[in-house]
């Protein structure tokens, strides 16, 4: 069972090692689930923060979005199989690529990414799909799940609608939380914490409400005793 406190995952959206690790200090214990995503991965210490997170006992949430042919992705899954990574995301776009990366994915668990919380219908519009978020998030989900993924990544506001199709033990994990409401950032579809957990969310990822806030390690105790309070941990 997933501990309370792992149900918050924090952005680790820095570009140099050195700032992820001043992170990390400073969070201490209010944080234990990390997201390393694309702008670390420019550092050239991707994986070195990456072994460094899981010596110090947290847990690794790889976020790099691989989308490509299914071979190419199935090789990529399976070398990144060897490190200490609890989670992992590739986009669920493809049937055969999904597929392919399931059978290498050993015990990571292996997340879809649906719609991107920063697209609306207006976005999904001008790439050709004239259908409401929530359609095209539902049944990706189910296809990503049909190829062996572990869960997806989706808005909050799909989360109620995925839990019900999906049923219990696919994992939704929310990314684009406010805790405080809309932000008026790049995030268009966003939900509080409250909201994500009562919908039936297991993880949130909560980046800037945190590193933008004065004191970081009281912001997120804050969400973590929301998160406690929503399951009545």
């Amino acid at each position: 069972m997933t501990a309370v406190r792992d149900r918050l995952i924090f952005a680790l959206d820095v570009p140099t090692a050195a700032e992820a690790r001043a992170w990390v200090d400073r969070l201490g214990d209010s944080v234990g689930f990390y997201k390393i995503g694309m702008e670390l991965l420019t550092s050239g210490d991707y994986f070195r923060v990456l072994d460094e997170l899981a010596g110090r006992g947290k847990k690794v949430f790889v976020d790099l979005k691989f989308h490509d042919v299914p071979a190419t992705v199935a090789s990529t899954i399976r070398g990144l199989a060897r490190y200490p990574v609890d989670f992992c995301t590739i986009h669920g776009q493809h049937d055969g690529m999904m597929r392919a990366a399931s059978q290498e994915k050993g015990s990571m668990k292996l997340l879809a990414v649906t719609v991107l919380t920063s697209m609306d219908r207006s976005d999904l519009r001008q790439l050709g799909i004239d259908r409401e978020p929530s359609e095209v998030v539902v049944e990706r989900a189910l296809a990503a799940r049909a190829a062996g993924c572990d869960g997806v990544i989706s808005s909050g506001q799909e989360a109620a609608a995925l839990r019900q199709a999906t049923g219990p033990g696919f994992l939704i994990v929310c990314p684009g939380i406010r805790p405080a409401g809309p932000a008026g950032d790049d995030q268009k579809r966003t939900v509080d914490v409250p909201t994500a957990f009562a919908a039936g969310a297991d993880h949130i990822v909560v980046g800037r409400p945190i590193r933008q806030a004065p004191d970081p390690a009281a912001a997120a105790e804050a969400i973590q005793a929301q998160i406690a309070a929503a399951l009545g941990a």
